[in-house]
């Protein structure tokens, strides 16, 4: 007793210390349908995953990903059934940083799509990761 009570800064800078060294566990099971861009082009080749860029059609136009369809965000709910019909079928939503793509994550599950994915980082991340892009 008398060693904690003469050491208890150390412990709760060790306390601290793991906390911190937990925190990315405990962070990254609650951003579960988020994917980086390697594991989204895993999900593309192997499993036929869709891409739906969820940006605006001026943005789409101006640079996407790569078979990309463009579905904005306000049109999400009435274009993703037309999309993608098959809601088995594992959907990557995608803007230009991420944020979007999180509520359309959201959008997606309440439609039924169970593969549903946002890529972190949006489109910043895929051309960070030198991958392709086309321009309409």
């Amino acid at each position: 007793m008398k060693f904690l009570i003469d050491n208890w800064m150390l412990i709760a800078i060790a306390l601290g210390s793991g906390g911190m060294l937990l925190w990315p566990v405990i962070a990254g099971s609650a951003g579960q349908g988020t994917l980086g861009a390697n594991a989204a082009v895993l999900l593309m080749n192997r499993e036929k995953a869709v891409v739906v860029d969820v940006c605006e059609a001026a943005e789409f136009a101006a640079e996407h990903i790569s078979g990309a369809k463009s579905a904005p965000l306000g049109e999400l709910e009435q274009k993703l059934p037309t999309l993608v019909k098959n809601k088995a079928l594992p959907v990557i939503l995608v803007c230009a940083s991420g944020a979007r793509s999180k509520r359309a994550l959201a959008v997606a599950q309440k439609l039924g799509y169970t593969q549903a994915h946002s890529l972190t980082g949006g489109l910043a991340a895929w051309k960070e990761a030198n991958l392709p892009t086309d321009k309409a």
